[in-house]
C-alpha cells in the first residue's frame, strides 16, 4: 500500500478561505486518504459528503470516524464515478487529491460522464504538484491556481 500524503494544514486552510461559505452544499472528496479534506467540508457546514477512497483499509478507517451525512465507497475511480452518475448525484464543490505525477490530473477530466457529477455552479479543485501541468479540456476552464510550495490547487469549473 503506497503511503498517504495528506493535505497539509496549509493548504487545507487556504482551500476553505477560497471556497468560502460551503453551507449546505454536496461535496465529493476523490482520491479520499485519510478523508481529512471530506472531515473539513463538513465541519464547514458540507450538507454532505460522498469519500471515493480505492484502498479498503483507508476506506474502513474514514467509515470509523465519519458522521452520517457521509458516504463512504471503496471503489477505484472510474467505478466510482461510475456508480455516482448511475444515481444521477451531484455536487456543489468536488475536491480529487490523487498521487502526485500519477497523470490523473489530466486523465480526470476525460472520465466519461464526469461531468454529470457537477451541479450548477459546481468547483473541481484539483491537488497536485506545482510540477505537473495540467491542459485545457472540452468543457472544462481553469478559473485559478494557486502555489504553495510544492503543493498546487487548480479550481475548474464546467464551461
Amino acid at each position: 500500500m503506497k503511503d498517504v500524503r495528506p493535505t497539509s494544514g496549509k493548504v487545507l486552510q487556504a482551500l476553505f478561505n477560497i471556497l468560502g461559505d460551503i453551507n449546505g452544499a454536496n461535496f465529493l472528496d476523490l482520491f479520499s486518504g485519510t478523508g481529512r479534506v471530506g472531515l473539513e467540508a463538513l465541519k464547514h457546514g458540507a450538507e454532505s459528503c460522498v469519500f471515493v477512497e480505492s484502498v479498503k483499509q483507508r476506506a474502513e478507517a474514514i467509515k470509523k470516524i465519519a458522521p452520517d451525512n457521509a458516504v463512504i465507497l471503496s471503489l477505484e475511480i472510474r467505478r466510482a464515478v461510475s456508480w455516482l452518475v448511475k444515481r444521477e448525484m451531484k455536487f456543489n464543490i468536488i475536491f480529487s487529491d490523487p498521487p502526485y505525477n500519477s497523470g490523473w490530473c489530466d486523465e480526470i477530466l476525460k472520465l466519461p460522464n464526469f461531468e454529470k457529477l457537477f451541479a450548477d455552479g459546481c468547483v473541481f479543485v484539483i491537488e497536485h504538484s506545482s510540477r505537473e501541468t495540467m491542459s485545457e479540456k472540452n468543457n472544462f476552464e481553469t478559473i485559478s491556481r494557486r502555489d504553495y510550495g510544492e503543493t498546487c490547487l487548480t479550481f475548474i469549473k464546467l464551461t
